[in-house]
Parts: C-alpha cells; structure tokens; sequence
C-alpha cells in the first residue's frame, strides 16, 4: 500500500470529504506542514461541534426516556392501591 493511498483512506476514515482530501494533497505536495495541520485542526473542530450537537440530542432522550419510565412506575404503584 503506497503512503499516499494510506493517507486518503484515513481521511475518508475520519469523514474527510474529497475536496479536503484534494486540499491536504496540494498542501502535502508543497510541504506546507503548518498548512496542513491547520487544516485538519479545523475539520476535527467541526467534528467536535457536531458530537456535542449529537450529545446534546442524547441528553434529550435521555430524559424523555427516564420521565417515561419514571411516569410509568408511579402509575404501576398507583395501581396497587385499593
């Protein structure tokens, strides 16, 4: 496997699309290392952004989800009064 294959399939792997694959390439081919790096700072920034969006969407469920259990077991011992 050549070096340069090993590097585009990590970046489809981390969710690289193919213009910043192209991008780092270029940069790669210039030795612009600060570039580069720059570059991939900024796509796991947006990586980052995302998860605590999702982990935000989470919370929620996990809310709803214990509020239902909650309801579900206060009308269970509900049901057990004469």
């Amino acid at each position: 496997m050549s070096e340069e294959f090993a590097i585009i399939q990590n970046l489809k792997d981390a969710g690289c699309d193919e213009v910043l694959i192209k991008s780092y390439l270029t940069l790669k081919a210039k030795d612009y290392t600060d570039e580069q790096l720059r570059l991939l700072a900024c796509h796991r920034c947006n990586l980052m952004t995302e998860l605590h969006g999702n982990q935000k969407k989470i919370d929620r469920l996990d809310y709803l989800i214990y509020f239902i259990k909650k309801s579900i077991s206060t009308e269970n011992r509900l049901g057990d009064l004469p």
